[in-house]
């Protein structure tokens, strides 16, 4: 089952409310950033991407059968897609999050 835009925002909100770290900004284009850099991006597809190093990239396209994910048909480098059936799993989810929030904190800032 397809979730909408909405149900998979009221997610998102759900996960980054978890850390202290972060918070979802842009009203249009929710995302979420640190350092300079963007890490997580819900698009208008309802469809919510990370962004992880590319090794934690490949593993979790592996591991999760997930592909690359894509905003405005533009497919987003060092993004994956999360999986609609990881949706449902807020802890692992927010794993991730954490996990992406870690990775651009190790980039140079912008």
């Amino acid at each position: 089952m397809l979730m909408n835009y909405e149900e998979v925002k009221q997610i998102y909100i759900q996960v980054t409310d978890r850390s202290d770290r972060y918070d979802v900004k842009g009203k249009t284009m929710p995302y979420t950033s640190a350092n300079g850099h963007m890490f997580s991006q819900l698009n208008k597809d309802a469809q919510l991407g990370i962004r992880l190093s590319k090794e934690d990239g490949e593993q979790f396209k592996k591991e999760y059968d997930a592909d690359v994910f894509k905003s405005y048909g533009a497919v987003m480098k060092g993004y994956v897609l999360i999986p609609e059936s990881m949706l449902s799993d807020i802890e692992l989810l927010s794993s991730f999050m954490d996990k992406a929030h870690e990775y651009v904190m190790s980039l140079e800032p912008k």
